[in-house]
């Protein structure tokens, strides 16, 4: 316990040195990116101290309309949104993803499409998108914050095929969560997994990196989902990306994680999280309560607790097991997400802790609604 609390007060004045705040730009202001474009902003969608989101037009298309197909991402120079543009431009390039589409015969990968990139007055750096739509966070705070077990498992089919895509790439992901994941007005089938500020080549030139506790800052990440080597300042791998969403479908179904109430204190949540990687009956019967567990999450988080840290996951076999679920249930992927209302499941207690995250989090970043 003591060595945990160590790494997060090292992790906090590492973060404290490295973390910018960024000064908004105004709505007009033009940015150029690598290849001479022109990217006017259009509107400022969401705000944190760290980064923003704006809509854009290029130059010289529909000058007079305030409508725009794309987004740029503003953030600080030497802020964590070059570690997101190295991954793009190695791991995720669009010849790359097409490759794979073809290769696995998907219809779709959501990997988002990253349409130019540049610096700006010398103190900012941006990526340009093309929409993806709305994020998993805002459907979930327009209904009671739950989704339904067929929702749950679409969405986890559909994350762990970037996943696997981004594993074989030789990176880990390492952030995610509901804020990170876009899905398509147009096309509800469509999840985009995006936000990889944090993502980390676990394996460069094919070889594993070893396990190092404090080789990197710790607490990365959105507390709640990050894995117990993110807390530690190790490396994550392929193992932690796994963890994550298996955190991940718990809340979106159940509304509360053992940890939830705790992630003012990092080094209790990764205490928690540590005891339950050995405990999976205990950490789904804490979720679930009295409600019958799902047994698709139980043989999900079974066969990646026991993974170990550099092991290669069975993508096949954990995708297996989510889909046959799943047509139990009467979906399938090519069915839209089932992402209407579903609020019955939540007790009151796992109720209220939702509604105390979602305001604090308020309170450090305007949430992207839309990106349309």
């Amino acid at each position: 316990m003591q060595e945990i609390k160590a790494e997060i007060i090292k992790g906090k004045a590492k973060k404290a040195k490295r973390v910018c705040a960024v000064e908004p730009l105004q709505e007009g202001e033009e940015l150029c990116d690598t290849t001479g474009r022109k990217w006017r902003l259009l509107k400022l969608l969401s705000q944190s101290d760290a980064e923003m989101f704006y809509g854009v037009q290029q130059n010289g298309q529909g000058a007079n309309s305030s409508d725009y197909k794309h987004i740029l991402k503003l953030g600080a120079k030497d802020g964590k949104m070059f570690n997101e543009q190295n991954f793009l431009q190695r791991a995720a390039k669009p010849s790359s993803v097409d490759k794979w589409i073809k290769h696995a015969k998907m219809d779709f990968l959501g990997i988002p499409s990253c349409v130019g990139f540049g610096l700006h007055a010398d103190s900012y750096r941006f990526l340009i998108f093309s929409s993806m739509g709305q994020t998993l966070q805002s459907f979930m705070d327009e209904g009671e914050g739950l989704l339904s077990e067929k929702a749950v498992l679409q969405l986890a089919c559909r994350v762990l095929d970037v996943l696997e895509f981004i594993h074989e790439n030789e990176y880990v992901h390492a952030d995610i969560h509901a804020e990170n994941i876009y899905i398509s007005p147009a096309q509800q089938t469509q999840v985009n997994l995006a936000g990889y500020c944090h993502a980390f080549r676990y394996s460069p030139g094919g070889r594993h990196v070893e396990y190092r506790e404090s080789s990197r800052t710790p607490n990365e990440g959105a507390i709640d989902f990050i894995s117990l080597e993110s807390h530690k300042g190790a490396g994550p791998s392929r193992r932690s990306d796994l963890q994550a969403l298996g955190y991940c479908m718990l809340r979106w179904y159940t509304g509360a994680l053992p940890w939830t109430s705790l992630t003012h204190t990092p080094a209790r949540v990764a205490t928690e999280k540590e005891r339950y990687m050995e405990d999976v009956p205990g950490l789904l019967s804490h979720c679930f309560g009295q409600k019958k567990v799902s047994s698709a999450l139980q043989g999900y988080l079974s066969q990646v607790m026991a993974l170990q840290y550099s092991d290669q996951p069975d993508y096949r076999a954990l995708r297996a097991g989510l889909s046959a679920a799943l047509q139990k249930l009467g979906g399938s992927l090519e069915q839209p997400l089932d992402l209407q209302k579903h609020g019955g499941r939540l007790c009151m207690e796992a109720r209220l802790s939702y509604t105390t995250q979602i305001s604090q989090h308020a309170l450090v970043t305007s949430r992207l609604v839309r990106l349309l």
